[in-house]
């Protein structure tokens, strides 16, 4: 989390199968930088998460790529994921924390709230998360966030943030600029009109002109 150039942090989709999702991951994760990824499957039992994550996590973690539970630090605990992401109506931070251990990540989901973020850090996260920044057809967005929210935190603190949201190669550039250390990104790369591959390697080509502007 040292690396000062913005980062992917892809999600899966709302819903796949595990093995043929697994080479079209592969394919991903191969054509350029990722930093992470979070298997997100809020409608399926646990059996199904359990299962997905065994065939992800191999996959990512070879590729020096962390694997990031949503929801359920349970469920990240069990499955060997390097980390979890919770939200604010999720297990609370210090139970996340001690479910999956001092190593592992955890993220928390901060919408477009400064105060919420501040205490996320303050109790220890690895990083907050800001957003909905753009319409998103993922879920329904219980909030807006501007670009100005990530140019505060990023001079007010060194906790990385991720931004969320809608975010495509041709919309995340103000994100980018304004100081997301990662762009959570799920449409915009597995819906991507020229497959995921070529959207990896645009928004990664987003990440260098921004570093060298």
């Amino acid at each position: 989390m040292a690396d000062s150039r913005c980062r992917l942090y892809l999600l899966t989709p709302p819903a796949f199968e595990p093995k043929a999702f697994a080479e079209t991951l592969a394919a991903a994760l191969d054509a350029g930088d990722v930093a992470a990824l979070q298997l997100r499957l809020k409608e399926a039992d646990d059996d199904t998460i359990l299962r997905a994550a065994d065939v992800l996590r191999p996959v990512a973690q070879s590729r020096d790529v962390a694997l990031v539970m949503n929801d359920r630090p349970d469920l990240a605990s069990r499955s060997g994921c390097d980390g979890v992401h919770i939200g604010q109506e999720d297990a609370g931070y210090a139970q996340a924390r001690r479910e999956v251990g001092s190593d592992a990540i955890v993220g928390v989901t901060c919408h477009d709230s400064r105060h919420l973020a501040m205490v996320a850090a303050e109790q220890g996260a690895d990083y907050v998360a800001f957003g909905a920044f753009f319409p998103t057809g993922t879920k329904q967005p219980k909030t807006r966030a501007e670009p100005e929210i990530l140019a505060w935190w990023s001079e007010m603190t060194t906790v990385p943030c991720v931004a969320i949201g809608g975010i495509t190669v041709d919309n995340c550039r103000p994100l980018v600029e304004a100081g997301a250390d990662f762009l959570a990104v799920v449409a915009g790369v597995w819906a991507h009109p020229e497959g995921p591959a070529a959207a990896v390697k645009a928004f990664n080509r987003v990440f260098a002109e921004a570093a060298g502007s």
